[in-house]
């Protein structure tokens, strides 16, 4: 059922109506993370974007997983990455191409740009109530590994009123030390 050619990392995914019915049914008994990844897939993420709510798994495998039970089908690659390249969202690449490079970065820089990621979430949602990114950002040891995770941060951020009001003084705050 599943393309061996299909590179998950790249392509985009969306619920098919057996993985909707999944979502609401619980029928097919699908472990946690499996049901976590299920629900994070929205026709817009690709499998690489998909990995940063789940450090330290293989979101591949959890992919070919949830591809092989027919609940997600894989959009066409081609169609999804030239309109993002033609309009960068604001918390992708695009927006950090302006920093120096991930290398140059000290550890203490680092951990207070780890420090301002986590403290904004909790600040802006409450303790404990985005736990995947959360987990993400702690995971993230190095500054590659957190400006992976930074367009998740900044989307979550703009996804209430004053978090998106605050995200060109928060960006410009975390670009500092990110």
């Amino acid at each position: 059922m599943t393309d061996v050619s299909l590179d998950l990392s790249a392509a985009t995914f969306a619920k098919t109506a057996l993985g909707q019915q999944e979502i609401r049914t619980r029928s097919l008994g699908l472990p946690p993370l499996v049901r976590r990844v299920l629900v994070l897939v929205d026709g817009q993420r690709s499998g690489r974007e998909l990995a940063a709510f789940v450090p330290g798994q293989d979101v591949s495998a959890l992919l070919s997983q949830l591809l092989a039970q027919g609940c997600i089908d894989a959009k066409a690659a081609e169609a999804a990455e030239p309109a993002a390249a033609v309009a960068p969202a604001p918390g992708s690449d695009a927006a950090l191409s302006g920093l120096p490079q991930a290398g140059t970065r000290s550890a203490k820089e680092i951990e207070m740009a780890r420090n301002f990621m986590t403290n904004s979430i909790n600040t802006m949602f409450g303790q404990n109530m985005r736990l995947t990114l959360i987990e993400a950002i702690f995971a993230a040891r190095t500054a590659d590994e957190l400006r992976r995770v930074y367009p998740v941060w900044a989307e979550t951020m703009a996804s209430i009123g004053i978090g998106a009001k605050r995200l060109p003084e928060l960006r410009q705050k975390l670009f500092e030390v990110l």
